[in-house]
C-alpha cells in the first residue's frame, strides 16, 4: 500500500512538472521543472529497487539539467530572463490539448496493436535482475542498446560544442 501511495505522489509530481515545463515561457523555470521530472523518474527507479538506475538517472540527467542552466545563463541575456510576464492564450492551450489527445490515442493504438497490455497482464511476477538489464543496455547484439548510447553521447558532445560556439563572443 505504501508503494502505491508513493507511486501516486511521484506520478503527480512528474506529470505536474512536465506540464509546467512545457507551459512556461521562462527558460530557467522550464529547466527547473525538467529537473523535478527527472528526479521523479529517479524516485520511480528507487521505488522499484533499481538503485543503480536511480543513481545514474540523478547523476547523468540531473547533471544534464545543470548544463542546461549554464547554457541558459550564457545564451540568454539577463534582461530576457527578468521581467517576462507569462500569458496563456486559449488557442495555444486548445492546440496543446489536441496534440496531447492525438498522441495519447496513437500510443494506445500501438499498445493495443502490439498486444503490450495483454503481455503485461499475463507476465508472471518475476523480477528482472540488474544483470539482465545491464547486459541489455550495454550489449552489442540484436535488441541491445550500446550503439544508441554511443550515438547519444556523440550528439550530446555536438550540442555542448555548439553551445560553446554560440555563446562565444566575437
Amino acid at each position: 500500500m505504501a508503494n502505491m501511495v508513493m507511486f501516486i505522489i511521484l506520478a503527480v509530481v512528474i506529470l505536474g512538472s512536465a506540464l509546467m515545463c512545457v507551459m512556461t515561457k521562462r527558460i530557467m523555470r522550464a529547466a527547473t521543472f525538467l529537473l523535478f521530472v527527472l528526479l521523479g523518474v529517479a524516485g520511480l527507479y528507487f521505488l522499484l529497487d533499481y538503485t543503480f538506475l536511480g543513481a545514474a538517472q540523478i547523476s547523468v540527467y540531473a547533471g544534464g539539467v545543470t548544463m542546461i542552466y549554464i547554457f541558459a545563463i550564457q545564451l540568454v541575456s539577463k534582461r530576457t530572463l527578468q521581467g517576462l510576464v507569462e500569458r496563456l492564450k486559449g488557442s495555444r492551450v486548445v492546440f496543446g490539448a489536441l496534440i496531447t489527445l492525438i498522441s495519447l490515442v496513437t500510443v494506445v493504438a500501438v499498445f493495443l496493436k502490439n498486444k503490450f497490455i495483454d503481455m503485461a497482464v499475463q507476465m508472471p511476477d518475476e523480477e528482472v535482475s540488474m544483470n539482465v538489464i545491464g547486459n541489455t543496455l550495454m550489449g552489442s547484439e540484436k535488441y541491445q542498446y550500446v550503439l544508441p548510447f554511443e550515438f547519444i553521447s556523440v550528439f550530446l558532445l555536438a550540442c555542448i560544442i555548439g553551445g560553446i560556439v554560440i555563446s562565444r563572443k566575437e
